[in-house]
């Protein structure tokens, strides 16, 4: 199955005020540059017709890097609502209380991780096998995918994720982030209890 450029879930102008549309256009300008680069690579690999999920697991050396940032980016587009923020409900609110005390707990440890991360990046918030959650942080193209916690929610922070609208303020990146925050995005990607 070709690898393609997913649809943006919401018009770029749809975060604002909290994500401009300037900076999800340079977000799209990255996504955009990554799949034409990893289609360019793709032929010959004998990775050809896997889905990106697989290529992100079994590819290896820069088509790996390109396969994981496609996805990542992918999976960062779903984690976003125009309807997003607040905390969240159901199963996942009880995880996190039970991990974490309360979601201003978690959103503490979240943006302490993401903020402690040096260069680009992502900071996940996973389940683990055993169904705790978890937070984590990559650098680069780093991807909780190719391990065994199932991501739930992703933040860019790479520096066109926040440059434009903030330069060098990453807290305020993260502040704005919170707001756009799909949970009822990331709910159903819990494994069953």
């Amino acid at each position: 199955m070709p690898i393609e450029l997913p649809d943006l879930p919401f018009a770029p102008a749809a975060l604002e005020p909290h994500l401009s549309a300037a900076t999800l256009q340079a977000h799209l300008a990255g996504h955009r540059a990554c799949i034409e680069e990893l289609q360019q690579r793709l032929p010959g690999s004998g990775l050809e017709g896997l889905e990106l999920e697989d290529l992100v697991r079994r590819a290896r050396g820069r088509l790996a890097g390109l396969a994981a940032e496609a996805w990542n980016h992918g999976f960062f587009w779903s984690c976003l609502s125009p309807r997003g923020g607040g905390d969240p409900a159901g199963r996942l609110a009880d995880l996190v209380a039970r991990q974490y005390g309360d979601a201003a707990r978690l959103r503490e440890e979240f943006n302490r991780m993401a903020l402690g991360l040096s260069g680009p990046g992502w900071t996940w918030l996973v389940q683990r096998p055993d169904g705790s959650l978890g937070i984590v942080a990559t650098r680069g193209a780093g991807t909780p995918l190719t391990g065994t916690d199932t991501p739930l929610l992703a933040c860019d922070l790479w520096e066109h994720a926040y440059w434009l609208d903030w330069q060098d303020g990453k807290a305020a990146y993260l502040e704005a982030f919170w707001k756009v925050v799909d949970w009822q995005a990331a709910s159903p990607r819990l494994r069953p209890p």
